[in-house]
C-alpha cells in the first residue's frame, strides 16, 4: 500500500509545482472538521476551532488567499497528494512514515500526550479491546502493544465504542479526550504516552515555496507570542507552549 501511495505522490508532483510557482492562486486548506477543539463544524455550519483560527492567521501573515475544505480522515493524505486541496491542517502529527509520502512544516503544536479513557479506570489497556481512530499514530501504537485494536473512521465513533461496551478503552490525543472525560462517565485509564513530533501542516513534497511561506508565518507567531496565546485559548492554561 505504501508503494502505491508513493507512486501516486510522484504522479501528482506537477500539480504541486504549479501551485508553488504561483502567487495569486487560492490555497485550499484541508481539514477534517470532526476533531474538536482542533477543528470542528460549528452551529452555523462553518469550519471552526484552533486550526481554523491558526490557519486564517497564517494565511494573513503569509499574504495568501485561503479557502477551507473538509475531507474524511482516512483519505486525507491521498486527496492532498492528488490535488484536491493544498494543505492538511487537521491535528496531524509529524511522523517518519507520513513524511515519506508528504512534507510537513515545523510543528505549530508541541509534541503532546495521548491517553486512554474508559468506563473503569482499572482496565488493562495492554490486554483489552482498545478503540482508536483509523490511520492515526494512536491506532499504530495500540497495534504494537498487544491489545486488540478496534479502528473507527471518526474519533466520536471510537468514544462511542467505549460507552456502548464494544471496547474497553479509547486511545486518542489527551487534549481531545479531556472535555469528554470531564463531561461524561468516562475516566482516565493506564498511563499517558508521548507520540510523534508535534503537529504540523502537511503539504505535497513539491510545494517547497508554500512550505517556506507557512514556516516563516509559524516562526513569527512563535516569536511574538501569538501562537502561545492561541494554544492557551483553545486548550487551557495547562497546555505545553513554545
Amino acid at each position: 500500500m505504501k508503494k502505491l501511495i508513493l507512486t501516486t505522490a510522484a504522479l501528482a508532483l506537477t500539480s504541486g509545482m504549479a501551485l508553488a510557482e504561483s502567487h495569486g492562486m487560492t490555497v485550499r486548506m484541508g481539514t477534517e472538521g470532526a476533531y474538536p477543539p482542533y477543528n470542528f463544524i460549528n452551529d452555523d455550519g462553518e469550519i471552526d476551532g484552533f486550526e481554523r483560527e491558526l490557519g486564517d492567521e497564517l494565511c494573513s501573515r503569509a499574504e495568501l488567499t485561503c479557502e477551507w475544505v473538509t475531507n474524511e480522515w482516512d483519505s486525507i493524505i491521498p486527496n492532498l497528494v492528488s490535488g484536491n486541496y493544498d494543505t492538511i491542517i487537521a491535528g496531524m502529527s509529524i511522523t517518519d512514515e507520513r513524511d515519506e509520502v508528504i512534507d510537513f512544516t515545523q510543528n505549530y503544536y508541541p509534541p503532546a500526550s495521548s491517553a486512554y479513557a474508559a468506563l473503569d479506570g482499572d482496565v488493562d489497556v495492554k490486554a483489552g479491546v482498545i478503540a482508536a481512530q483509523t490511520a492515526t499514530i494512536q491506532a499504530g501504537y495500540v497495534a504494537e502493544t498487544g491489545a486488540t485494536l478496534l479502528e473507527f473512521a471518526t474519533p466520536d465513533e471510537s468514544v462511542a465504542a467505549v460507552k456502548n461496551g464494544e471496547a474497553d478503552a479509547v486511545f486518542a490525543d489527551k487534549d481531545y479526550l479531556a472535555p469528554i472525560v470531564a463531561e461524561s462517565e468516562l475516566v482516565w485509564a493506564g498511563t499517558d504516552v508521548s507520540l510523534g513530533g508535534g503537529i504540523g501542516i502537511g503539504l505535497r513534497e513539491s510545494d517547497t515555496e508554500l512550505k517556506a511561506k507557512f514556516d516563516a508565518a509559524i516562526t513569527s507567531m512563535k516569536e511574538d507570542g501569538t501562537l502561545n496565546a492561541m494554544l492557551i485559548k483553545w486548550f487551557g492554561e495547562d497546555i505545553v507552549t513554545y
